[in-house]
């Protein structure tokens, strides 16, 4: 019986594990994303890429509101941990994982604000 949990346990762990892999790959894709619209919009370069990153932001930011302001991924790995800790499902520090959305949301903004000046300044 002893056995059977510490199977199941090691099973539970590589299944977060996987997800943590995932959460963290996603979290880079987004930061390229947004990084990019921020240096675009900085160094005045609105091309298509500056339009595909605001829907992909729009897109990330409608399925927040569907999963009630937390990730898809999150929801799943709670399956597999009962940490109370915000970085329990991605490779980031606490801080970083507890005032991630704080931090991206306020760069997104600050490059939306930059853009639509870029365009009514044109």
């Amino acid at each position: 019986m002893e056995q059977i949990q510490q199977e199941e346990l090691e099973i539970r762990n590589h299944k977060l594990l996987l997800i943590k892999v995932v959460h963290t790959l996603v979290w880079v894709f987004y930061n390229v994303v947004i990084f990019y619209l921020l240096y675009a919009v900085i160094a005045n370069r609105i091309d298509k890429w500056v339009w595909i990153c605001l829907g992909l932001i729009v897109l990330e930011g409608l399925v927040l509101l569907v999963f009630n302001k937390m990730c898809p991924i999150t929801v799943v790995a709670r399956h597999y941990s009962d940490s109370t800790k915000d970085n329990f499902d991605i490779f980031l520090p606490n801080w970083l994982a507890r005032y991630n959305k704080a931090i991206y949301t306020t760069i997104v903004l600050i490059s939306v604000l930059i853009l639509a000046y870029r365009l009514v300044k044109e």
